[in-house]
């Protein structure tokens, strides 16, 4: 999944479990990096080291920053790591997506926008629900 600095999500992708990020982590960033023109830089944790990094600095010229442990021997939050597992939390919340029900992955992304626009919406709105009085 690939999120703004608001934690809304960009593009998201679901597949196998036993399929690692690294690997699919192309089909998640470059529609990104192609529909959004104004983005200047990726933070990544450490799995995605290597040619990844090379490959979209090359071609689209942005700049994959990756973050790194401050310190082995303690918890300390890595920088802006927070937003994305911010995210997780949002959608862990949704009721459709704690369990599997869908038989496709493509569906099970599209419950991900689904809860994302809601997210979204009730923000809008900020939160203000219009209920009719009951009158007795």
């Amino acid at each position: 999944m690939a999120v703004d600095v608001l934690g809304l999500v960009l593009n998201c992708h679901v597949s196998a479990a036993n399929c690692a990020d690294v690997k699919i982590a192309p089909w998640v960033l470059l529609p990104v990096l192609e529909q959004y023109e104004r983005i200047a830089k990726i933070l990544a944790d450490k799995s995605y080291r290597g040619d990844l990094v090379r490959d979209i600095e090359a071609v689209y010229g942005v700049v994959m920053e990756i973050s790194e442990r401050v310190s082995s021997g303690t918890f300390e939050v890595e920088p802006m790591r927070w937003v994305v597992e911010r995210t997780w939390a949002w959608l862990d919340n949704a009721r459709s997506l704690t369990r599997d029900y869908e038989r496709l992955p493509e569906n099970h992304a599209g419950m991900v926008y689904i809860v994302m626009i809601r997210l979204m919406l009730k923000r809008l709105t900020k939160n203000h629900t219009r209920w009719k009085e009951k009158t007795a």
